[in-house]
Order: structure tokens, then sequence, then C-alpha cells
């Protein structure tokens, strides 16, 4: 069955099947019988029609399945005489595809919901007071009001006070977190706290929710290629329930025994179980902050071998965090970070917020600086309470106080250091790293534990950085120095060991992340380009999830094909048994009946929480 149905007309046919088949059941209680079987066959000629034309569809399309054989079992059902078989199958064809939209509408549940929560207005300060705005004409700098229960509709900082947010919709983690003056948030979170001012630093298409919402749509558009997996081997059941029904025929002269054979060999709902236990598995992953596009991704996830992972933003945190304050001068260092953090507010460098955020985190009151001037890239100089203050590389600070300031003998791989000089003279440096994600080798170890045999660490940094980093890590082979046509060939030489997951954040990423079996892109919030060419992009920035995708991943594949094989097979065997006369036509079509929506609860299985799934 595929989607060529309307919601009209499968309603329709299950109304017809199920009122055909109930009218005819009470006319042959009533002693007419051939009544009984012309409401019966009326019933069941809809169905049928509406099914050859599906057919006929597939065939264009250079597609065969299985839904051939509940056409020939309908058809040879009518032929022989048993109209109430025929409208059991009908029946069961028909309810087949409400139970593929019901079902499928329950396991989508989850990412439907983040749909549902588009926020579509908010309230800015400006003109003296407050007002009602669409979200569209937020600019960056607007102040908002985030009043108890609203959605933060646009990324943005926390203009004072503590925001307490609950990012369970975007992350799955349950616990509210609280966020201080200055921090960033995400939109589409909720405030369970109290009402907050949030600066804007997005518009609300560039935004975080907008990003996760445009994934969302393109997910669930998308059909898979096992969605009916149960058809790859269509044409083998065919050809066995075809000369299985023609010996029972041959061997017995009973036509009757070949129409048993075909109405158990009937699995409708069956080849709707595999695309339903990907949907549900896409489904609880979104409910774990992880967005799988496709059922095509959930199924490559699922058979992972080999691992390529990126190092900045990815192994690492991707942002430079103040690991040391070395002063040469006369100030303490809570002075030479409080002078260099207020300056640098006015400084829109990535180097800047990581100062101005570590001030913030250690409680440092910062002021406001003036006669503020910046040279991009080399640093920047001004007044600070009076103080003359200037932050930078060395060769800027160096040329502002007129005096060379010595190298630093010995750094930590990858280290960056900032410059500070107070009133002309050199007053410390400011060491900033950028640290391994915490729980990297425990995460490592538990992707080799679900099969993932090989794992490269594949970076366009440094070889020495990169051996830094990765040293104590258990991986097996690091490439430095790539350029992302060279990170593509990582990918691409590993797949001889089998499929290879490519995991990374950046735009220098997205050709290898389109070019692995599966791209994992870090964050919604990431570059727009590596979240668009990856399979799958992690909603909350936990490299740790990529191990809650890998079980959903293994544990949904492993579901769909129970749901194959064990649909099959009891099909196969009750096939022989109505072959040997065990299984007359009408008992036949109930069991088969029985075996589909077996599988199909099976395939919702998927929709719960597995054994380490979280």
């Amino acid at each position: 069955m595929n989607e060529s149905h309307g919601p009209a007309l499968r309603r329709a046919l299950i109304a017809i099947a199920a009122t055909g088949l109930a009218a005819g059941l009470a006319a042959h209680v009533l002693g007419y019988g051939a009544i009984a079987n012309a409401i019966w066959a009326a019933a069941v000629i809809p169905v049928l029609a509406a099914l050859i034309v599906e057919i006929w569809q597939s065939l264009r399309a250079g597609n065969i399945g299985l839904d051939v054989v509940a056409a020939l079992s309908m058809t040879a059902a009518l032929a022989v005489g048993e109209y109430l078989a025929a409208a059991i199958v009908a029946l069961m064809y028909a309810g087949g595809q409400y139970l593929e939209s019901f079902a499928a509408q329950r396991a989508r549940r989850d990412m439907s919901l983040l749909l549902e929560r588009v926020p579509r207005t908010a309230i800015r300060h400006g003109g003296g007071g407050l007002e009602q705005v669409p979200i569209d004409s937020i600019v960056p700098d607007d102040r908002l009001l985030i009043r108890r229960g609203d959605i933060v509709p646009v990324d943005g900082t926390v203009a004072a006070g503590t925001a307490v947010l609950d990012q369970s919709a975007l992350t799955g983690e349950s616990i509210p977190v609280q966020f201080g003056a200055g921090a960033d948030v995400l939109s589409g979170s909720t405030n369970v706290g109290e009402a907050f001012d949030l600066v804007a630093t997005h518009r609300a298409s560039e935004s975080t929710y907008a990003a996760i919402v445009r994934l969302v749509e393109q997910a669930e558009r998308s059909r898979a290629p096992m969605a009916r997996l149960a058809d790859r081997y269509s044409l083998l059941f065919l050809v066995v329930t075809v000369v299985l029904a023609g010996a029972a025929w041959f061997g017995t002269g009973d036509p009757v025994r070949a129409v048993a054979v075909l109405v158990v060999a009937t699995p409708c709902p069956l080849i709707l179980a595999v695309p339903i236990a990907w949907v549900s598995g896409m489904s609880r992953a979104a409910r774990s902050g992880i967005l799988i596009k496709s059922g095509a991704a959930l199924e490559a996830m699922g058979r992972i071998r080999a691992l390529v992972i990126d190092k900045t933003g990815t192994l690492t945190m991707g942002r430079p965090e103040v690991s040391e304050i070395i002063v040469t001068g006369q100030s303490d260092a809570d002075t030479v970070l409080r002078l260099a953090a207020s300056l640098d507010q006015a400084s829109p460098h990535v180097v800047a917020a990581s100062i101005v955020a570590e001030a913030r985190r250690r409680g440092v009151g910062l002021a406001v600086p003036t006669r503020v001037s910046e040279t991009p890239g080399e640093g920047v100089t001004g007044l600070v309470d009076g103080h003359r203050v200037a932050v930078g590389g060395r060769s800027f600070v160096s040329s502002v106080i007129g005096e060379t300031i010595a190298r630093r003998a010995k750094l930590p791989p990858g280290a960056l250091i900032v410059h500070v000089a107070i009133d002309g003279a050199h007053a410390g440096v400011i060491i900033l790293t950028d640290r391994l994600r915490e729980g990297t080798a425990g995460l490592l170890e538990r992707l080799r534990r679900l099969g993932i045999q090989r794992i490269v660490l594949a970076t366009g940094d440094r070889a020495d950085v990169a051996k830094a980093v990765s040293g104590g890590l258990e991986v097996d082979a690091v490439q430095a120095e790539l350029s992302p046509d060279q990170k593509v060939q990582v990918v691409l030489s590993e797949r001889s060991g089998g499929p290879v997951m490519m995991v990374g954040d950046g735009v220098n990423d997205a050709p290898a992340l389109a070019a692995a079996d599966a791209g994992v892109a870090m964050g919604a919030r990431g570059a727009a380009a590596s979240a668009q060419a990856a399979d799958v992009v992690l909603l909350v920035d936990q490299l740790g999830r990529i191990v809650t995708a890998v079980v959903i991943a293994q544990r949904s594949r492993r579901i769909a094909l129970q749901s194959v094989i064990a649909g099959l097979g009891l099909s196969v065997l009750a096939m022989f048994a109505a072959a040997l006369g065990f299984l007359p036509p009408v008992q036949g079509a109930l069991l088969q009946e029985l075996i589909d929506v077996a599988v199909i609860l099976n395939a919702l299985r998927a929709l719960r929480t597995g054994p380490s799934s979280d």
C-alpha cells in the first residue's frame, strides 16, 4: 500500500468494506444466502478496483509488490464463489491503510509537537512601553519580554536576572536549566520561571528553532527506501504463492484450495510494518533531541561499522575557554580579567566573547568602556574606569605600549594567548584553549560496544594539536591538516570496512557529511551547510546523543526485520496449512488479519524506550 489514496478515499473504502461485510453477515444469518453473496461481492469490487489502480501505478514506476497477492486473492475468491473470504480480505486491505495512517500519526506525534509549538508573536520593549509584534519583525538587539509560559521566539542572551527554561522539546532533558545574565539561550525553550528580558541575537528565520522546524518538515516529507522492505522479496514470494496455490489446485482438483492459499498469503498491513517501525524510531529519537531526516538515515545508522569524527566543535567544545591568567605587571588576575572583559564587551570577536563569559562566570563586575577603537582580527583599545586598556595579540599590544613583548616559550598545543596592557604597561596574558568534551573517552568506548569497529579523527587543524587532543582516546587513526575534499576521501576510504558515520559541525565538514552513509551534524546552531548536508542533526550540543541515536537506529532496524521475518514466516506456514486443506479461505483470511495486526503492533515497539537508549 502507498499514499496514493487520500484520507477521504481511505475512509470510504473501509466504510464500504465494513458495511458490506456486516450487512452480508446479517443477510446470511437470516437465511438469504444469495443476497448475502451479492452484498459481499458488491463490497469487494470498489476495494479491488482501487487496488488494481494502485498496482498499475506501481508497475508503471517499475515496482512490483505484495499488493498483487491481495488482488489475486480477492479476484480468485470471487471467481470460485468464496464471497465471504473475499469480503474479509477487502476489509483487511482497506483496514490496513487506515491502520497505517493511525500508526504513522501516532509514531510522528513527537516530531509534530515541535511544529505545533512554533511561536507567532513576541512582546517587545519600544516606544516607552511594551508592544506585541510578529516574530518576523524582530531584529538583532531588540529587547523582548519573555513571560512565564512563553516560548522563546528567537535566539538571544539574557539581559538581566536569571532565566529558568524548559528545553525538553529541543533536547529531551526534562529538568529546567537556569541561565544567568549574558547567557545565550535557544529559541524554542519554554520559560518556566519568572519573566525576564531577552536581547535578540538573531532574526526568527535565522534562529535555532526555525532551523529545527525546517529540518523536521524535511524529515516528515521523506520516504525510506526500506519503507516496503517486504517488497524486496515480493517477486520471490509472489512466485512461491502462485506455485503453491497452483499445486494445491492441481493436486486436489479443488480450486478452493488455491483460493485459501492466496487469501492467507495476503500480508497487506505487513508491508506497512516497516515504515511504521522507521517513523516510530524517528519519533523516539526526536523525543531525545535527535532529528533523523529519513528512514534511510535511520537504517544506515543501524548498520554503522566505522566512525569518522571531526575535532573542533565535535570532539572539542568548538569555542575557546579561559584556562589560565598569568600576571606580568602590578595588577592581580581579577583586575586583569575585569578590565580586559569590560573592554571586550565592545568587540564581536569570538575570543572577546569567551573572555567576557569567563568574567561573568566568576562574578566579576564589568564596567562600560569608552573611546573604543578596534582593529579587526588584531585587538581593541579603550578606556575602562579611567584606565587605558589594550587587549589583543602580542604584536598589536606591543605596538600600543611601544615595547616588544617576549614570546612565551611553552603553550598547550592549539592554545590562544591574549595580551593585556593597562596604562601603557604589559599587565598579563589570558590563555584560552578549546577543551575536549567531557566523557568523550567513555563515549567512544560505548560506540565500540555497539559494533563500530574503527574510529578515525579527521581534522583540518595542525597535526600536533590533533595528536594532543586525541591522546588517551581510543582512536585507530588521526588524519590532520585536511581540506574539505580530503575529508571526503577519508570517509570513502573507510567504507571498505562497512557503512561509515561522519560527525562534524562546520561548513568544511558538509561535503564529508554528505558523502557518509550517515552524516551527523552537531546541533542546529552549527553551520547551516552542515545541518543541511547531514542525515542526522543533534538538536542539543551533546556528543553523547550519538550513542542514543545509534541505539535507537539499531533497535528500530531489528524490530523492522522482526516484523518482516515473523510476518512472512507465519504467512508461509499458513499457506502450507491451507494447501493441505487444514485452513479454509474464511478462517485463513481471519488468521492473516491476526498476523498482520501482530506485526504492526510489534513495529510500534520502536516508539518505546529500549535498553540503554538514553
